[in-house]
């Protein structure tokens, strides 16, 4: 494939040896920059990837295949974003406006690239069974003791107390172990990135869903973490991924570059 935009993989410090091809097959690219900046890219002769959610998320796929191809080889990436491309303009190609931003930020893309250099993006997702963390709790206790005790069309409406209950009360102890929790997880990762989208189980609330930078050979400080809070509480469900590239800690689209569309 040839086209007059570039699609956009991230930003590395030098040229890997294997770049491969990425999505769709197309093959990939070094875009040289100021000195330890190179932008990984493919030719492109459209807008946006843009399809049935099938072929979208195999794109997503062979995207995140790149970034995670020059991360290893290259020991540090600032990944872009899924969907990331560099238009011309009348007075400059795809190629000079990549290479003009990157001498523009090169001095921030150097520094971003070095405090990333070995590190690693974990995630890390605790939510809490409700039936298990308000088994023990005197109203459930209650309610349970009297549904036993009425006739069925009663005891429907008394499940669903039940269940609010539980609800209630386990969502009250999520947020109570929020803080806890998060304060353990930031003490052994470099950063902590909040809010992400949770992928909760039936029956559960959570408690928080994090991204962690974390030095690569320092993994098992998180997993110490977690293990204790398994220990400490029974309900907890702990979901724990990775290692990544450090997607949440290094979009280099949060810059402003010109010319980019996603």
């Amino acid at each position: 494939m040839t086209g007059d935009r570039l699609y956009l993989y991230g930003i590395v410090p030098a040229t890997p040896p294997d770049l491969g091809t990425g999505i769709d097959g197309v093959a990939v690219r070094a875009v040289a920059g100021p000195d330890g900046v190179t932008a990984v890219v493919h030719e492109h002769d459209g807008g946006p990837y843009q399809g049935a959610d099938a072929d979208v998320r195999r794109w997503a796929v062979e995207h995140s295949v790149v970034v995670e191809r020059v991360w290893r080889t290259a020991d540090t990436v600032l990944p872009a974003s899924f969907n990331v491309i560099v238009a011309p303009t009348a007075e400059a190609s795809a190629g000079q406006r990549l290479q003009e931003w990157m001498e523009t930020h090169a001095d921030l893309l150097r520094q971003r690239l070095d405090a990333l250099g070995g590190r690693v993006e974990l995630h890390v997702e605790i939510s809490l069974d409700r039936q298990q963390a308000a088994e023990g709790h005197p109203d459930v206790i209650s309610a349970k003791a009297e549904l036993e005790s009425r006739p069925p069309g009663v005891q429907r409406l008394l499940r669903k107390r039940v269940d609010q209950l539980e609800r209630d009360i386990t969502e009250a102890r999520a947020d109570d172990r929020h803080s806890v929790y998060r304060r353990r997880l930031a003490a052994v990762s470099e950063g902590l990135d909040e809010n992400r989208r949770a992928h909760l189980a039936a029956g559960t609330s959570l408690v928080l869903s994090v991204a962690l930078l974390v030095p690569a050979d320092d993994v098992r400080g998180v997993g110490t973490v977690l293990t204790a809070i398994q220990g400490e509480e029974p309900a907890a469900r702990i979901r724990y991924v990775g290692p990544w590239p450090p997607y949440s800690f290094a979009d280099v689209t949060t810059l402003g570059p010109p010319g980019f569309e996603s």
